[in-house]
């Protein structure tokens, strides 16, 4: 893996769908052994985590990263865990989750340089007719891909 080169470890697919993504951030994670070792094997999954601040600090709530078969000691898989950003960073959101509608919705987890990182961003949540302006979009947008190859066929 060349320097700077990110290996995803997981998705959520679903954040872009839901939110209005405004902002994003990169955060390193505070891990336990088992749990890093259980990344590397890419069993992690962000459908339904979400960043909270407690006590001036950021953290990852209900992000499930599966048991390690190998470890000892286990961690447990939907621990809230530290995010570790600068602290101007962390007031910059902070101001912003106070105001009505926003969230933290972590985007993806990858390693970096062989570090775990997850990118984060400040979000407002769709609502239900922007949901179906982006599946229309979508569609049709699938639909004239059709239609092109159809006609690169005929030729």
């Amino acid at each position: 893996m060349a320097e700077g080169q990110l290996k995803v470890i997981c998705k959520n697919r679903r954040a872009r769908f839901e939110y209005h993504i405004e902002e994003t951030f990169e955060a390193g994670l505070v891990l336990q052994g088992s749990e890093v070792k259980s990344l590397r094997a890419g069993s992690a999954n962000l459908s339904d985590s979400y960043g909270r601040i407690r006590r001036g600090e950021l953290f990852l709530v209900k992000a499930h990263i599966a048991p390690y078969d190998q470890a000892r000691e286990n961690h447990e898989p939907e621990r809230d865990r530290k995010l570790l950003l600068h602290r101007r960073e962390i007031d910059r959101i902070g101001t912003r989750l106070r105001e009505r509608g926003y969230t933290l919705v972590p985007m993806q987890m990858y390693f970096k340089d062989g570090v775990a990182k997850i990118e984060v961003a400040l979000a407002r949540g769709k609502r239900l007719h922007d949901k179906r302006q982006a599946t229309a979009k979508r569609e049709s947008e699938r639909d004239m891909q059709r239609l092109r190859k159809r006609e690169r066929r005929g030729r």
